[in-house]
């Protein structure tokens, strides 16, 4: 596994679902950060991604609306959206 430089990012997917009401549809948002967690880009996408491309998968499923509201995080490990 190769180290990675100061200079390279890492593409993060957050998921904000709603664990109170499910049937409510969950949004999801692309994060492009640097190593040390400054996000460089935040795009909400239209539409569940169908590709593993992402370094990290994070949800929070309190049912917040924005990536600013949400308090907490949980990492999802081997999810099926992360590298292998």
């Amino acid at each position: 596994m190769k180290k990675r430089t100061a200079t390279e990012t890492r593409k993060v997917l957050v998921i904000l679902s709603n664990r109170f009401t499910p049937l409510n549809p969950p949004k999801y948002i692309e994060l492009e950060c640097k190593p040390d967690g400054t996000i460089l880009k935040e795009v909400e996408l239209e539409k569940a991604p169908t590709e593993a491309i992402y370094d990290e998968v994070w949800e929070n499923d309190d049912g917040k609306f924005s990536l600013d509201s949400c308090t907490r995080m949980k990492k999802k490990y081997n999810h099926p959206l992360q590298k292998k």
